[in-house]
C-alpha cells in the first residue's frame, strides 16, 4: 500500500526543509480520531485539537486548510487550501483505486502540491509566500459575533460533555451556527457527535452528517447544504 498523500508529499519535501504538521479538530478528543491516525501510520507530527485552537489563532473555518509558517516562525501564507495528492490504495474489495480529496468538493490536490514544491524549491522566493500585508489582508478579522460564536461553540461542548445533546447543548451548538455561518468545523463537529450518538457504535456514523429524508434535524443546516453553499461560492470566486 502507498504511503497516504501527506506522508508521500512530506517524504518528498522533508530532504528540502519543509516539514509537514496535520491537525485534527475534534471535540471528541485524541480517542476519536486515534484509529484513524494509527491506520495512517504517520511519520510526521499528527496532533489533535480539541478545544479548536486553531480556530482561533489562525481562522480556520473549514478542513482541509493549511497555514505556512517559515523558518523564522513568520506565517508566509495562511487560509489555503491542504488537499494532498490522491495516492493508489486498495478498497474494500482489494482493487487499487485513488484515495484522498483530489477533485472532491472544488478542491485541486495537484494545484496545492505544486504550490509546497515551489516553496520548497525556492524558499522566500516563491511566488506563492505572501507579503506581511498579504498575510494580514487573508486573516479573518474577529467581530463581536465571531467571538461569542467562538463562547456559545465552547458551552456547547461542555454541555455536551456533562448532559449529550440537550436542550441546553443545542442552543449554544446553534447560536455557535447561526453568530458564524461559515465555520464548517464548528457545524461539522456538532453533526458528526449527534449522528454518532444516535448509531450503534458504528465509526462509519460520524461521517453522515445531513438528515435522512424526513428526519427531524435539531441543527440550523446540514453538512449536504453547506457543501453546496460553498461549492458554489467557489465557483463563483474561479470566475471573478
Amino acid at each position: 500500500m502507498d504511503l497516504p498523500g501527506w506522508q508521500a508529499l512530506r517524504s518528498e519535501l522533508k530532504p528540502l526543509g519543509v516539514e509537514i504538521v496535520t491537525v485534527g479538530l475534534e471535540m471528541g478528543g485524541a480517542d476519536v480520531l486515534r484509529p484513524y491516525i494509527e491506520d495512517a501510520a504517520p511519520e510526521h507530527p499528527s496532533l489533535v485539537d480539541q478545544a479548536h485552537v486553531m480556530d482561533t489563532l489562525f481562522g480556520v473555518t473549514n478542513i482541509p486548510e493549511s497555514v505556512w509558517i517559515d523558518e523564522n516562525g513568520i506565517i508566509v501564507r495562511v487560509r489555503d487550501a491542504a488537499v494532498p495528492p490522491p495516492v493508489m490504495r486498495p478498497n474494500q474489495d482489494g482493487v487499487s483505486e485513488p484515495y484522498g480529496l483530489g477533485g472532491k468538493y472544488g478542491f485541486d490536490a495537484d494545484r496545492d502540491a505544486m504550490r509546497l514544491r515551489d516553496w520548497a524549491a525556492k524558499g522566500a522566493a516563491s511566488e506563492y509566500v505572501l507579503a506581511p500585508d498579504e498575510v494580514v489582508a487573508r486573516s479573518v478579522p474577529r467581530p463581536i459575533e465571531v467571538s461569542l460564536a467562538a463562547a456559545h461553540f465552547e458551552l456547547a461542548q461542555h454541555q455536551w460533555r456533562l448532559e449529550g445533546f440537550s436542550d441546553s447543548a443545542l442552543r449554544h451548538f446553534a447560536e455557535a451556527h447561526t453568530l458564524q455561518p461559515d465555520n464548517i468545523t464548528y457545524k461539522r463537529q456538532a453533526y458528526s457527535a449527534y449522528r454518532f450518538g444516535l448509531g450503534d457504535g458504528n465509526e462509519m456514523s460520524r461521517f453522515q452528517q445531513a438528515p435522512d429524508e424526513g428526519e427531524v434535524w435539531p441543527f440550523v443546516s446540514d453538512f449536504n447544504t453547506d457543501t453546496a453553499r460553498f461549492r458554489t461560492e467557489r465557483e463563483a470566486q474561479k470566475q471573478a
